[in-house]
């Protein structure tokens, strides 16, 4: 008895790549979130942040990158987010990329690429906490959150 159990192979043109798309940003929030909700009733908060590189140049100089996107979140982490975030807050943003499309009001198709939080750790400090307080809680983190339409 002969068992055929060989995939069939790709034609050599074709290569197969892992879906693999992750994001892992730490930066500063650059407006307060601004915390919305969908017709379904969805939480949806946009996060404005600035994330910062420092490198040495090829002539060995000390450069400096700042670059912004906006992290997307849903349900609870959306929550969250807008009632403890503000201008300034220090997070570490978990995710992934996706691309948004709509139409403007004259007719224009506009897209824009934007990070779709899973996870956001809160790195300042709650409101009157000393650094011992702080230590001993850990790192605040806002849950993962799904957009059940994606």
């Amino acid at each position: 008895m002969k068992r055929d159990h060989a995939p069939a192979k790709a034609p050599a043109s074709e290569l197969r790549l892992p879906e693999l798309n992750r994001v892992l940003l730490s930066g500063r929030l650059t407006r307060d979130p601004d915390r919305r909700y969908a017709s379904d009733g969805t939480a949806v908060t946009s996060l404005p942040l600035a994330f910062h590189r420092r490198y040495r140049g090829r002539d060995g100089k000390l450069a400096e990158h700042t670059g912004y996107v906006t992290v997307m979140t849903y349900q609870r982490l959306a929550e969250v987010c807008g009632q403890y975030l503000h201008t300034g807050s220090a997070v570490v943003v978990e995710g992934r990329l996706q691309m948004r499309e709509w139409t403007n009001a004259r007719g224009e198709k506009q897209h824009a690429l934007e990070v779709r939080a899973e996870s956001v750790h809160f790195l300042d400090r709650a409101p009157g906490a000393s650094a011992d307080e702080s230590a001993e809680r850990g790192t605040p983190e806002a849950g993962a959150g799904e957009d059940p339409a994606h």
